[in-house]
């Protein structure tokens, strides 16, 4: 029989035949009987009996690689447009709608971004460098992070926080209601805490907590600005970037409401919610360029 659990290696891609092949995972470990496994494209964690996942065919692959492709794709060209509208409303409002010739200048939100999955961390971080914000990204294990979480925010001092990872309901382990029957979800929160025992205000530290399934109620009320999953369903991996760019990107003159922050998500609001927060870009003029400004 073991002969049999060796045809899968860490790292395969797989689907479970239990679940009609809804979802691309890929193997995190293998036990004896049953194997680990963390969502491709979703945060979510479960494990499954060996004998119920097979790998998936490269034809296969490549449809749900191109699928998911376009729905990141879409999600980022409705942020772009956002992003241009947000930005005309910002030069609008930093003149007093007169032209001046002087160039404005921004002050850049700083984001902390916690992952307990490496794989998820990087394709965050292009997602970051591609929006044009300034990451400082960690890979952390879920149940660590409320013992990093304090010196990492007295040394980065950061303006948002990004906590996530893998989470999952386990309806054998108790109720929705219930903390205990989630994987992560009571780390997330200690996290939170955590965050908020440093800063409390919501407006000077934004925070994002949660991944798939996760206990949205007890994340809202340990403090985080925005959190999964209300409906406890599944999150994409690149969803919390999209939140903190929002916020990052609208002038702290304004607030941003929830509907606003989820617009540009995969999820929406089923998967995500929040409480409305202020935005943190402050913009100043005239920009000098290096140099220009010697004493004369």
């Amino acid at each position: 029989m073991w002969g049999e659990f060796m045809r899968f290696n860490k790292g395969d891609l797989v689907t479970r035949i239990s679940y009609n092949h809804d979802l691309l995972f890929r193997i995190a470990s293998i036990r004896e009987k049953t194997v680990q496994l963390f969502g491709e494209d979703l945060r979510l964690e479960a494990d499954a009996p060996i004998d119920d996942i097979v790998m998936v065919k490269s034809r296969d692959l490549e449809k749900r690689r191109k699928k998911g492709k376009e729905q990141e794709d879409f999600s980022y060209r409705l942020f772009r447009q956002d992003y241009q509208l947000m930005k005309e409303k910002r030069e609008y409002q930093s003149t007093e709608g007169y032209y001046y010739e002087a160039q404005y200048f921004q002050l850049p939100a700083k984001v902390l971004h916690l992952d307990g999955d490496q794989m998820y961390l990087r394709k965050c971080i292009e997602l970051y460098r591609r929006v044009g914000l300034q990451v400082h990204g960690v890979h952390v294990n879920e149940k660590e992070m409320p013992v990093k979480i304090g010196e990492l925010v007295r040394k980065i001092q950061p303006d948002i926080i990004v906590i996530t990872g893998h989470d999952a309901f386990s309806k054998n382990k108790g109720q929705k209601n219930d903390l205990r029957a989630y994987r992560h979800s009571r780390y997330f929160a200690e996290t939170v805490r955590e965050a908020r025992n440093i800063t409390p205000d919501l407006d000077q530290l934004i925070i994002f907590a949660g991944a798939c399934q996760s206990h949205f109620e007890s994340l809202i009320r340990a403090g985080a600005n925005f959190a999964s999953s209300p409906l406890r369903i599944n999150i994409h991996a690149l969803d919390p970037v999209y939140i903190a760019a929002k916020i990052a990107y609208t002038s702290f003159m304004d607030k941003v409401g929830v509907r606003d922050a989820l617009r540009n998500t995969l999820t929406g609001d089923k998967g995500m919610g929040g409480v409305e927060t202020r935005g943190l870009l402050r913009t100043g003029m005239p920009y000098l360029e290096s140099g220009s400004n010697d004493n004369q």
